[in-house]
């Protein structure tokens, strides 16, 4: 497998330093990409990154992920308009552990079968006890400020109202030394990124040069964006995380398959494994059929297993037959109550006493007392007659029947349904 070309072909790969391909075909290579660690998870914006490190390790080099405990505390500025709020040591340490443990369930981090298992590095580690005026004597005047102020990303920054600090223009000097350091200790010979790091890049590589005459290289991505021109990784409720418990695999799901027809036809090259004939066989399929979105389901089904787990999957699975397809209530089975809650964000809840269920409530009381379903008594009991009412996916055939703890899913819910989607949480208290 050759790496440029896989990007090439799966539509990743946006600007390229000469000399990268024959430096690759020589054979391993290490190369490296940064992730900083503004939170404590990586979301779907990241997964480029992360894809490309799978590729350039499949392909046989020795990918480096380094989490930016140092350069974390001070904020990239490309193509920000704003400055980032400043994270404590605490926080930082707290966010790098989060990241690195993501990162090894994308990473094979073995080295003892093909020698090219992945490294993590933390540029706090060298950046600890470098102290100021040991940095700008011997970093600081390598890179002229006319060759900083050159970069696309800070003549933006210093066009706009909100200006750039010192602390933020430093950081392509940071950058630039992280390539540095890895060249010089580990071998590193190639930088990559998404494309608005193509200036830093570029900036670590002449490090390299100036410092120590050495050659290096650096490779690009393209930026993915959505055809309906809104940014990629966003929803209306924010970001969509990597971490289940800040989205939830079913949430992650929904997230992929909801994706138009042209955004997952980009998507699954680059977010997935598949080979060019498995998505071509799989984009003809779907264009054939669109109603059955195949190439959303294969994409979602892809990424959800690489990202969670195939448990995670099916769990996401069950729980969108349930919501859209009349599934059964075994997804609920084993799950906690934040889970719960989270499938079923968005839909009406309501709060019960637990200890009248003990004695029991007639369920016309409960569904139109008790919990808000129906706004009258007579309404709810001329639902239930016409067969339109379902506790627990069982529809209700008479209403004199009663509720008790006994029909509780987890000991503590109830999910009343009136008509074919109309869904209800009842959580007994």
């Amino acid at each position: 497998m050759n790496f440029v070309d896989e990007l090439r072909w799966r539509g990743m790969l946006q600007d390229i330093m000469p000399g990268t391909e024959e430096e690759l075909a020589k054979g391993v290579t290490s190369g490296y990409i940064g992730f900083d660690p503004t939170a404590d998870s990586l979301h779907v914006g990241h997964l480029t990154q992360i894809m490309t490190l799978i590729h350039f390790q499949r392909a046989g080099h020795r990918p480096i992920a380094l989490v930016g405990g140092a350069t974390g505390m001070i904020g990239d500025p490309s193509f920000k308009s704003t400055e980032r709020n400043l994270l404590d040591e605490d926080t930082l340490r707290y966010n790098v552990a989060c990241l690195e443990q993501q990162l090894r369930k994308f990473l094979n981090f073995d080295d003892s079968k093909q020698g090219n298992g992945a490294m993590m590095v933390n540029n706090y580690d060298w950046f600890k006890d470098f102290k100021f005026l040991d940095f700008i004597r011997d970093v600081g005047k390598l890179i002229t400020v006319n060759y900083m102020m050159a970069k696309d990303s800070v003549k933006k920054r210093l066009e706009g109202e909100n200006g750039l600090s010192f602390t933020e223009f430093s950081y392509q000097l940071i950058q630039g030394y992280d390539f540095y350091y890895l060249w010089k200790h580990n071998g590193c010979m190639l930088q990559m990124g998404g494309s608005d790091q193509w200036g830093n890049i570029v900036t670590g590589t002449e490090f390299i040069r100036r410092q120590e005459g050495g050659t290096a290289y650096g490779l690009t991505t393209q930026l993915i964006k959505k055809t309906d021109g809104t940014k990629f990784g966003k929803t209306e409720s924010g970001a969509v995380w990597l971490d289940p418990k800040k989205t939830s695999p079913y949430k992650y799901y929904q997230f992929w398959l909801n994706a138009s027809d042209d955004d997952a036809k980009q998507w699954i090259n680059i977010f997935t494994l598949k080979t060019k004939e498995e998505i071509e066989e799989l984009i003809r399929a779907h264009d054939a059929e669109p109603h059955l979105r195949i190439v959303q389901k294969a994409l979602a089904q892809d990424i959800t297993i690489r990202t969670h787990s195939e448990a995670a999957f099916q769990t996401a699975l069950k729980t969108s037959a349930f919501l859209f397809g009349g599934g059964s209530l075994e997804f609920l089975q084993g799950m906690d109550d934040a889970d719960v809650l989270d499938v079923f964000d968005g839909v009406p809840q309501f709060t019960i006493n637990k200890n009248a269920l003990a004695v029991g409530i007639n369920v016309v009381d409960l569904l139109s007392t008790a919990a808000a379903v129906f706004p009258s008594k007579s309404e709810s009991r001329k639902m239930i007659q016409g067969g339109g009412v379902a506790i627990n996916k069982n529809k209700l055939n008479s209403v004199d029947q009663v509720i008790t703890t006994a029909d509780l899913l987890n000991e503590k819910y109830i999910i009343a349904q009136k008509g074919k989607k109309s869904y209800f949480l009842l959580i007994a208290q």
